[in-house]
């Protein structure tokens, strides 16, 4: 299976391309910046494997957002007495 090149994609498809490329993109900066500026306390796990997870395409980002941050009041298992 021969490679498209980029001359031979359509409008569309080159438009689709860059909106996923800007999207990745914006995803991952947020992430970074946030690992960065976000307290380690506040990180569900380490700072340089979230951020490490991050380059890993879109899913890195959308992880970190989703299961890498504490929410308020949220405390770690080993801090809770029973």
């Amino acid at each position: 299976m021969q490679h498209k090149r980029w001359m031979d994609l359509s409008p569309a498809q080159r438009r689709l391309i860059i909106a996923l490329a800007s999207l990745q993109f914006s995803l991952l900066v947020a992430a970074l910046v946030d690992i960065i500026r976000r307290p380690a306390e506040q990180i569900n796990g380490s700072k340089w494997a979230w951020a490490a997870a991050s380059l890993l395409s879109i899913v890195g980002p959308l992880a970190y957002f989703r299961f890498g941050r504490r929410r308020q009041g949220q405390t770690e298992i080993s801090s809770v007495e029973g």
